[in-house]
């Protein structure tokens, strides 16, 4: 029987990564090391700290001095300004919002938090796309920070101010929504995808949950809202951010566009009638009641239950979690406020999630999702320990162009040519960007839900990966600083030839020797980083495998434990060509990490 009951043992190492994988964007060895032989709780409340920004602000490090209305313009932390007005920075808003993108994911790689997790659940469930009608990258920056300001709250007070978020105005048009020219867009959106959800249609236009007729009674509670284009705007509510002392800007309502009349909902809502207000406290107060009457629905929790069981747990379950796992979740969530943080943590610590509630072992929950490309990179980076560079750095002076020897530079070429650019485009995640409202098909969409990330069209973009960060043609000029330059695209700026590279460092001897135990052992070496890599140990046979990437066919079993100790004890001329044999055995081409890391065991979370 599926069972809520907590797990209470501390947790061996097979389950301490089920739990990371699930709640976290990413583990490494030390954070193993850290977690294993605690009880889930105590796991889970160290999850929960505050969030903390090791990236402070977006910074825009690019002179445009191709651009005739941006010569020699070089913007900046343009976000962190008191003088901001939509007029302000009107440079390269694409590549801007690609930045704070940029910004998101370097302070997500930089901290283990559930934060994180829930502020992109509530991305997948509020979906926009920045690169399609969401207004400038500072209106995509609030948007960002409101989804994270209430990730640990109530989704339900989200929900609420969703509505006025200025990105959200702009996708959705709802601030084209007039009571003499109604648009529905966006009240279509919340309901079917952003609270209650379709239900089974019974008829024209009837959806169970929700019918057509509520679509239009919703669209005229959500018109007279406009977006506010200078940001001047400021929700009292969310002052306690570190960006926003006076509040995160919102929209705001224009009372004479307003459908002042009476809303009445069809039988779904039990024909309950909103009162319909002219000012704007009443426009408030028939919001706040369109809102309660929405989340007053069990179906509301319920749907908000499912998707967060399809992130965290499995895209597909049988009638048995139906009834013991999600039902109780869903009056959990009504009970509590709507908050998805403690329903998540009951969640995470009971029997059901880790598989300990029945005997049948071809239904495991662990290893049951595909990892979707932000988990695959995040965790390809924390558990290799490779180096990226840090956006944290000095400013480089308006006017000196692309300094490539400039770490913050570098940061921005890593993110927005490698990672925004390539990664993510070619595996199907163009971040905070789906194709569609509905967000991204490996989410939501049967019968293929995660399997989506793993085809025909995105696999090779995954196995190219591993060899753009741990490279193996490294041009090493300048590298006393600690990084390798990767060539990539020849590219013109200004004139002149300059040479796009992904910044990365990677030491696969460090690496080994952080990791195992014994680097003289090659089985040791396969067993140990499996351990740490993979959901489920492997066996023999796939030891044996690997083994070969170490050990090349024909070779006596112990030429690497001879390779290694030349690398360690032989003279200068023999270490050093150890030292080629075993990088290139590590991290080539045709190497045991790369091999490991595009196997289908890594793959899966």
């Amino acid at each position: 029987m599926a069972s809520l009951n907590e797990h209470t043992q501390d947790l061996d190492l097979r389950l301490t990564k089920h739990l990371l994988r699930r709640a976290c964007f990413h583990y490494s060895k030390s954070d193993l090391d850290q977690y294993v032989g605690k009880t889930a709780d105590e796991i889970l409340n160290l999850l929960s700290s505050a969030k903390m920004f090791t990236m402070e602000w977006p910074n825009d490090p690019v002179t445009q001095g191709n651009l005739s209305n941006c010569a020699g313009i070089q913007d900046g932390f343009w976000l962190n300004t008191g003088i901001w007005t939509n007029t302000s920075y009107p440079c390269a808003q694409n590549r801007k919002r690609s930045i704070v993108a940029g910004w998101w994911w370097y302070n997500c790689i930089n901290q283990n938090t559930l934060v994180d997790k829930l502020t992109w659940f509530l991305f997948t469930t509020f979906t926009l796309s920045k690169d399609d009608g969401s207004g400038k990258s500072a209106h995509f920056f609030d948007y960002l920070n409101l989804l994270q300001f209430y990730a640990d709250k109530s989704v339900k007070d989200l929900a609420r101010k969703i509505t006025f978020d200025n990105s959200m105005l702009y996708y959705l048009d709802n601030a084209d929504n007039n009571k003499n020219n109604p648009n529905e867009n966006y009240a279509r959106e919340f309901l079917e995808l952003f609270t209650i959800g379709k239900g089974e249609q019974v008829d024209d236009g009837d959806y169970t949950n929700y019918t057509e007729h509520d679509v239009v009674q919703a669209a005229r509670v959500f018109s007279g809202i406009k977006f506010k284009n200078n940001r001047d705007n400021y929700d009292p509510d969310t002052v306690k951010t570190p960006h926003y002392p006076s509040g995160i800007p919102k929209g705001y309502i224009k009372t004479n566009v307003h459908d002042p009349g009476d809303k009445t909902f069809s039988y779904a809502f039990n024909n309950q009638t909103i009162t319909g207000g002219n000012t704007s406290s009443s426009i408030e107060f028939e919001l706040d009641n369109f809102v309660d009457m929405i989340f007053n629905q069990i179906e509301t929790a319920k749907n908000y239950i499912r998707k967060l069981y399809r992130m965290f747990v499995r895209s597909e379950w049988d009638q048995e979690v139906e009834d013991d796992i999600i039902t109780p979740l869903a009056q959990q969530l009504q009970s509590n406020g709507y908050n998805l943080l403690e329903v998540l943590k009951t969640l995470l610590k009971s029997k059901h999630f880790f598989d300990l509630d029945d005997t049948d072992s071809t239904n495991e929950n662990i290893g049951a999702i595909i990892k979707n490309p932000l988990q695959f990179v995040n965790e390809l980076i924390q558990l290799l320990g490779v180096i990226i560079p840090d956006p944290n750095t000095p400013q480089t002076p308006q006017g000196s162009g692309y300094d490539i020897y400039n770490e913050n530079f570098r940061y921005y070429i890593f993110w927005n040519s490698f990672l925004h650019n390539s990664f993510f485009a070619s595996t199907g995640m163009n971040p905070f960007a789906p194709a569609t409202v509905a967000g991204y098909p490996g989410d939501y969409q049967p019968p293929a839900y995660d399997k989506a990330w793993f085809n025909p069209n995105n696999i090779v973009a995954r196995y190219n990966t591993i060899l753009s960060f741990i490279g193996k043609d490294y041009d090493n000029v300048n590298s006393s600083n600690g990084f390798n330059k990767i060539k990539g695209v020849q590219t013109t700026q200004s004139g002149a030839q300059y040479y796009e590279r992904i910044w990365t460092y990677f030491d696969p001897v460090n690496f080994l020797e952080n990791t195992v135990t014994d680097p003289f052992d090659a089985n040791k070496i396969v067993e140990e980083l499996s351990d740490i890599l993979y959901c489920e140990s492997i066996d023999s046979f796939r030891v044996s495998y690997f083994v070969k990437f170490l050990i090349h066919d024909n070779e006596p079993n112990y030429v690497w434990y001879d390779t290694w100790n030349a690398f360690k004890n032989g003279n200068s001329t023999d270490s050093e060509n150890a030292l080629v044999t075993i990088k290139n055995r590590l991290a080539g081409q045709d190497g045991l990490i790369p091999k490991m890391i595009n196997a289908s065991e890594f793959q899966l979370m």
